[in-house]
């Protein structure tokens, strides 16, 4: 009981001594992000140092000064009201804080007018403080048209997945699915919803969609817009979606990288010149002079005959002998053998010959005489 005692004591000392309207400044001081300007009121041409604290720490933020806008209201007709060209960057430190000059320039809208400071990445936070440009026009802001007012009651989310043409190049394509409520005072009908699709610091690019239907006061309705890419995108992305020109909501959308168009650039690399060689050797070999007959029957026997000192063997040069007779050089009509082939001459026989002393007589061979009885 003693050590329960002593707990509640230690507890209460230290919430004496600690000072809660310091812890209160700075929960409120981190809560929400400041602004503040080093004046109030510049010409064209001139600068002022915008300093600002409560950011998230290491957060890249983008400084601008836009037109027909206040503190409270915000920036009504988004970044088209506002000096982008001569917009800065700062990015804040350990502590969340940043100083950057801005120079002056004219909104393309009247004033009134506010410096808008936004995070670029990561969650949003923004704020804004109030500006003059000297000698620029001052017009009253639009009156809010009375009636129906949507307001978004549910986180934005996208549904749907890529397929195997996405990997392969096609536009990735989600659907931005939220919730909004009628808080006027009257019907909504066929609401214009503007979805911007956003990469890296670049400008969201917007887009139309009508919904179709009515949404009553008080009534709710959910909601589901289709959003694509450009065929091939990959990396971070963010979805923002606008009403009445005020940033409703933005949800980030990390596309993977089209791998399939990777792989068929190195297949094609692959293959396209291994076509062409075979192609190219295809050519080469029609092209290329034939052999003729005498090249293509040279054999080893010749060149022995031809090499001194070299005889081949005799069967060696009997193929070479018939090898190298004419094909229309038969047996049958060769001078040379008609005469051994055919029934032999009694001229040429040695046993008809003419006897010179009688020319009357002639030699003829003897019978042949048989043994035995007769």
């Amino acid at each position: 009981m003693s050590g329960r005692v002593r707990i509640a004591a230690l507890v209460a000392v230290l919430a004496l001594l600690l000072p809660m309207g310091a812890v209160t400044a700075w929960a409120a001081d981190r809560a929400a992000p400041t602004v503040k300007l080093s004046k109030s009121q510049a010409g064209t041409g001139g600068s002022i140092t915008v300093v600002g604290s409560g950011w998230r720490s290491r957060a890249l933020l983008m400084i601008l000064i836009c037109g027909q806008s206040v503190p409270s209201t915000g920036v009504t007709g988004g970044t088209n009201s506002c000096a982008n060209a001569d917009g800065r960057a700062v990015t804040t430190d350990a502590d969340g804080r940043f100083s950057r000059k801005l120079p002056v320039a004219e909104p393309p809208v009247p004033c009134p007018c506010v410096v808008h400071v936004a995070t670029v990445t990561g969650a949003k936070a923004e704020a804004d403080a109030i500006f003059q440009v000297a000698g620029h026009a001052v017009e009253p802001l639009p009156a809010e048209p009375a009636g129906g007012r949507l307001s978004v009651l549910t986180d934005t989310r996208l549904e749907g997945s890529s397929g195997l043409l996405t990997w392969f190049g096609a536009p990735p394509a989600r659907t931005l699915v939220f919730t909004v409520g009628n808080v006027g005072t009257s019907a909504v009908k066929n609401p214009v919803f503007q979805v911007g699709t956003s990469h890296g610091v670049f400008a969201p690019q917007w887009e139309e969609q009508q919904w179709r239907g009515t949404i009553r006061p008080g009534g709710k309705a959910r909601i589901e817009l289709p959003v694509e890419l450009a065929a091939g995108a990959h990396g971070g992305y963010t979805v923002s979606l606008k009403y009445g020109g005020k940033v409703m909501a933005e949800q980030p959308w990390g596309v993977g990288r089209p791998w399939g168009v990777t792989l068929f650039w190195i297949l094609a690399g692959l293959v396209v010149p291994a076509a062409l060689f075979r192609v190219g050797m295809a050519v080469v070999d029609r092209v290329r002079p034939r052999q003729t007959a005498r090249r293509r029957g040279f054999r080893l026997p010749e060149v022995a005959l031809r090499i001194p000192g070299l005889r081949p063997r005799e069967e060696a040069r009997h193929a070479l002998t018939s090898s190298s007779a004419l094909p229309w050089f038969t047996p049958d009509n060769d001078p040379g053998t008609a005469g051994r082939l055919s029934a032999p001459h009694h001229d040429d026989s040695p046993t008809s010959r003419t006897d010179p002393a009688n020319p009357t007589s002639s030699t003829s061979p003897a019978a042949p005489t048989r043994k035995g009885p007769p």
